[in-house]
C-alpha cells in the first residue's frame, strides 16, 4: 500500500499554462491494454479533453498499477482517486445489491446487454442504487467486456461436467450460489491472482470473457475455452465524490457526457474485440468448445432470477426487471 500511495501522491500533478490550469486526473483499473476497459478510458478521455478544450487530461493505470478492483472501489471511495472502471461483480463488495448485474442468463444475447446498458432507465437505476446504499463514489457510466464463458483444463459441454470442479469466481452472493447449483465450489481470489492459481491446481476452472483470457494469456495454464455464455461481464465508470464536489456546475457537465459516450459505445466495441479475440485463440490452437449445451445451466438458473433479485433488495429487482422488459 506505501507503493500505491507513493503512485497517488505523485500522479496528482497540477500543470499551469499562463491563465489557464491544465488539471490531470487518474483513471484506473485491473486489465491490460486493448481491452474494453481500455476503449471506456479512451472514450472517457478524449471526450472530457474535447469538451473541456484541454483544460481536463485524465491519465490512464491499467493493469492494477493502484491496486485490484476492491482495492480501487475504496480508492475511490477515499478521494484518493478520481475515476475508475470496475465491474459490476467486484461492486457487489461496497453494495452487495450490484450483484443483480452477475445473475445468470439475466442477458439473452450480446445485443441485449448492448441495448440494457445503452438504456438510460438501467443507468438511472444503477446510479441511483448506489448513491442510495453507499457514500464517496458515483456511478456515471456503464460498459462491458462481453461475456463470461469457462476456461480449464477440461471441456465443458453441459452442466453435469461441472460436478465437484473448482471455479474462481468473483466476490458475489450470486456466484456463491449458482456455481454450487451448478454442481462445482467457488474460490474467491483477486483477478491478478488467477493464472498462478490455474497453473498450480489452486482452482480447476476460472471464467470470463474471450478478450480477457486472450490478453491475460491465461491460455497458457487453461487451454480450453468452454463458451458457455453465462453471465454478462459487465462494469461501473466511477468518479470520486471528493471531486464531484469540487467540480463547476459546467465541469460535472463535462464529466457525465464523458461517461455517457462510454455507456452508448465501449459495449459494442468490446463486443467487436471479443470476435477479433476468438478468432486469435483458435489461430493459436486453443481448444474451444462452441456448442456448451446451455438448456441444463439455464434450467437451473432461471428460478434463481427471481428469486436471487428479491433477496439482494429493491434496487437490484428494479434492475432485473428493466432489463428483462428491454427487447
Amino acid at each position: 500500500m506505501k507503493l500505491i500511495a507513493a503512485l497517488l501522491a505523485a500522479a496528482a500533478t497540477l500543470v499551469s499554462f499562463g491563465a489557464h490550469a491544465q488539471k490531470h486526473y487518474r483513471f484506473a483499473h485491473d486489465q491490460q491494454l486493448n481491452t474494453g476497459y481500455s476503449v471506456a478510458y479512451d472514450l472517457f478521455s478524449a471526450k472530457l479533453k474535447a469538451l473541456s478544450g484541454g483544460k481536463m487530461l485524465v491519465d490512464q493505470y491499467p493493469g492494477a498499477q493502484l491496486g485490484q478492483e476492491p482495492q480501487l472501489l475504496q480508492l475511490v471511495k477515499s478521494g484518493d482517486l478520481e475515476f475508475a472502471i470496475v465491474s459490476s461483480a467486484n461492486t457487489a463488495t461496497i453494495s452487495p445489491q450490484a450483484g443483480v448485474m452477475s445473475l445468470h442468463f439475466l442477458f439473452r444475447s450480446p445485443d441485449h446487454v448492448i441495448k440494457s446498458l445503452g438504456d438510460p432507465r438501467v443507468f438511472e437505476a444503477l446510479r441511483d442504487m448506489i448513491d442510495q446504499t453507499t457514500q464517496g463514489i458515483h456511478v456515471i457510466g456503464l460498459g462491458t467486456q462481453g461475456v463470461r464463458n469457462l476456461y480449464g483444463k477440461k471441456e465443458i459441454h453441459k452442466v453435469d461436467d461441472m460436478k465437484g470442479l473448482k471455479v474462481r469466481v468473483q466476490a458475489t452472493a450470486t456466484e456463491d450460489t449458482m456455481f454450487p447449483a451448478y454442481g462445482a465450489q467457488t474460490v474467491h481470489m483477486p483477478f491478478g491472482s488467477v493464472y498462478t492459481s490455474l497453473q498450480t491446481g489452486v482452482v480447476d476452472f476460472a471464467e470470463n470473457s474471450i478478450n480477457v483470457y486472450l490478453v491475460n494469456r491465461h491460455y497458457e495454464v487453461a487451454p480450453v475455452l468452454s463458451i458457455s455464455e453465462h453471465e454478462a461481464n459487465n462494469a461501473i465508470v466511477w468518479v470520486s465524490d471528493k471531486l464531484w464536489q469540487s467540480l463547476s456546475a459546467d465541469e460535472k457537465k463535462w464529466v457525465l457526457a464523458a461517461g455517457h459516450d462510454v455507456t452508448m459505445m465501449e459495449p459494442k466495441r468490446a463486443f467487436e474485440l471479443e470476435a477479433q479475440a476468438l478468432n486469435k485463440i483458435k489461430s493459436m490452437g486453443v481448444k474451444v468448445v462452441p456448442n456448451v449445451d446451455k438448456s441444463g445451466f439455464q434450467k437451473i438458473a432461471d428460478p434463481y432470477l427471481d428469486k436471487l433479485a428479491k433477496e439482494l433488495g429493491p434496487h437490484a429487482e428494479k434492475v432485473k426487471n428493466l432489463i428483462r422488459s428491454i427487447r
